[in-house]
């Protein structure tokens, strides 16, 4: 089996190397070395390269994974010689055995190499961290659920995303409406007035994320967003080791369509901000062409947080940059009606000492 991926091991003492999001290095494990992207990039090149240009394995035995086997490659590890089963889009991962992390370049060689990516900044303790909080201030939380929940499993994934720029042309009519209230002495008379308002221009865009990995759930990656595209950087091998990456299996072509989806809503709601003075605003009529001009391919960073409760699985997903945090949480009905009668209780109380005045 020829070697198509490459160990990122320590130069002082072959532990290994880890990016490390706060200090913007590689650290080692063990002897706390440190090395820049740029120092990585120069050690690892030639095993880079040579790990591409190796031909892609099947699974040596594929009657054992049965229908999955198409999905799967099998390579082997440079480091303790053990043979590493993944899906065809895993691009980083680590070795099992020796727990080296190991990244497959041929993944995202050629024509399927990410325009940049965006490191991780926050680290495994802080994404529990923010789960931990992430339970606080919920009445309904079932407390069992908070203190004897273990996370079954933590990971920091870089999730290809497509970013497409371009312009979104905008013609809408909104139908509005404006009040006046007068008096005459005796009535108060509400006068309701109907305006058609119509608006056009064009609002441009820029790294609209859809993200290309079909295995993540859209809701989660479309919640932790915004991500601050100022720290993209170009794209290197060196800032994956320690974490997982996968490549694309949905095309830009494919997710064309929801970027388009979320720019036609984003301009009619631009337009909606310009129509000032009424009370109501509804769109009538909405027509809006979007016109893409440029798709880049990048990895933003997501942590993955999992956890089983009563045989149920919670899926929690945090932005590796700005920390924000979405999944979702049991409800405890015994709380929700403890609390639900507590309200209707004094809400009952409110009404009898009401009625009691007015009798």
């Amino acid at each position: 089996m020829s070697t198509q991926i490459t160990n990122y091991q320590c130069p002082a003492c072959t532990g290994p190397l880890r990016y490390d999001g706060e200090s913007g290095k590689l650290k080692c494990d063990y002897c706390e070395s440190s090395f820049t992207i740029e120092e990585v990039e120069a050690l690892f090149a030639d095993k880079n390269e040579k790990a591409e240009m190796a031909t892609v394995q099947e699974p040596p035995v594929s009657s054992e994974w049965g229908e999955d086997a198409g999905h799967m490659r099998a390579y082997s590890c440079p480091s303790c010689g053990a043979e590493l089963i993944c899906e065809e889009t895993t691009a980083a991962t680590a070795c099992p055995y020796c727990g080296n992390p190991t990244v497959v370049p041929g993944q995202f060689g050629g024509t399927k190499k990410p325009d940049c990516i965006i490191p991780f900044k926050l680290s495994k303790e802080q994404a529990v961290a923010a789960l931990k909080k992430h339970y606080q201030g919920k009445p309904l939380l079932p407390k069992e659920f908070a203190d004897e929940n273990h996370l079954q499993e933590i990971k920091g994934v870089y999730v290809p995303f497509w970013l497409f720029d371009g312009q979104a042309d905008a013609d809408v009519t909104f139908k509005t409406t404006r009040s006046h209230t007068r008096s005459n002495g005796k009535e108060r008379i509400i006068t309701t007035e109907h305006f058609e308002v119509w608006r056009k221009g064009f609002v441009p865009f820029s790294h609209v994320p859809v993200d290309g990995a079909s295995k993540m759930p859209d809701s989660h990656m479309d919640a932790i967003e915004p991500f601050d595209y100022q720290d993209l950087k170009p794209f290197s091998l060196s800032y994956l080791p320690g974490f997982l990456a996968d490549k694309y299996d949905v095309s830009a072509e494919e997710c064309a369509s929801r970027a388009e989806e979320r720019c036609r809503s984003s301009a009619v709601s631009a337009m909606r901000g310009t129509v000032v003075g009424y009370e109501s605003c509804v769109p009538m009529r909405e027509d809006v062409t979007v016109r893409h001009s440029d798709v880049q391919y990048a990895l933003l960073p997501v942590w993955l947080l999992s956890t089983k409760w009563k045989n149920q699985n919670y899926l929690f997903a945090m932005n590796g940059q700005t920390g924000k945090l979405i999944g979702d949480l049991p409800i405890s009905w015994a709380r929700f009606w403890t609390w639900f009668g507590g309200i209707f209780a004094a809400s009952a109380a409110v009404m009898s000492l009401i009625r009691f005045v007015f009798l």
